[in-house]
């Protein structure tokens, strides 16, 4: 007597739905930024061709002596400000890369407290300890990468190899740092930047979870929003006051 075999016990088990519940769905941050920011470019450009000087770059860069006499703007406006086309399209390459995944994740609000921040906190650890003028994305660029790696680390669970990608993030990091020690590019800013994201995005970042519903397997960000208002608060006021230490000692 022949029996016919069991088709169930072959079939792939039935795989539920997975929902992500993002914070956003359209990076519109990313692309304000960018459009900024290549709008500041712009002015840079006429300026240095009808009046022979950037003046955008005079009133907005990172000089310590101007950030001295009170001109505290400076620790934030450098982030639009560039020295030259390669400059600018690596950075801005840079933000596209990291900003559509980080703020589909983040939400729009978060995602901008989180590249203010990292501007704020690079361009302050350089205000300290270099003397040198400095301009760049690269300070907000950082705070973002460093948010990256903090976001992999914290939500390795729904990753099939965080080590791989944290591995990436670090091997970005190191890299960077070290080009940055032939000199024309302000480590410090750099290192200030991740300093800044990683301080944010760990108390701040997104945490997701999974709950399993009727409909399929959701997953959700129970990070509280409100949060990120207290804690990217309290990591504007430590670099703040460690500008205000500077101005004042």
């Amino acid at each position: 007597m022949n029996t016919a075999p069991d088709s169930s016990q072959n079939q792939a088990p039935i795989r539920p739905p997975v929902f992500w519940h993002l914070p956003a769905r359209t990076p519109i941050v990313t692309y304000v930024l960018i459009g900024l920011t290549v709008t500041a470019f712009l002015g840079q450009f006429i300026s240095e061709a009808a009046l022979g000087g950037d003046l955008l770059a005079a009133f907005g860069m990172k000089i310590n002596s101007a950030i001295m006499q009170g001109e505290i703007w400076r620790l934030l406006t450098p982030m639009f400000l560039h020295g030259g086309l390669a400059h600018i399209a690596f950075n801005m390459y840079a933000l596209f890369s990291l900003g559509v995944g980080l703020e589909k994740q983040y939400g729009h609000g978060r995602f901008l407290m989180l590249y203010l921040l990292g501007a704020l906190g690079g361009n302050t650890l350089s205000f300290l300890l270099t003397p040198s003028n400095s301009l760049g994305a690269s300070t907000a660029i950082f705070g973002l990468i460093a948010a990256e790696g903090v976001f992999i680390w914290k939500n390795r669970r729904m990753y099939r190899n965080p080590q791989k990608e944290l591995v990436n993030v670090a091997l970005i990091v190191g890299v960077n740092l070290f080009l940055g020690l032939g000199g024309g590019i302000d480590n410090f800013g750099h290192l200030g930047g991740l300093i800044a994201g990683i301080m944010f995005a760990w108390f701040a970042g997104p945490q997701w979870t999974g709950t399993v519903q009727p409909t399929g397997l959701h997953i959700i960000d129970q990070q509280r929003p409100g949060r990120m208002w207290l804690v990217g608060g309290l990591v504007a006021l430590f670099w703040c006051v460690l500008a205000i230490v500077k101005m004042v000692g």
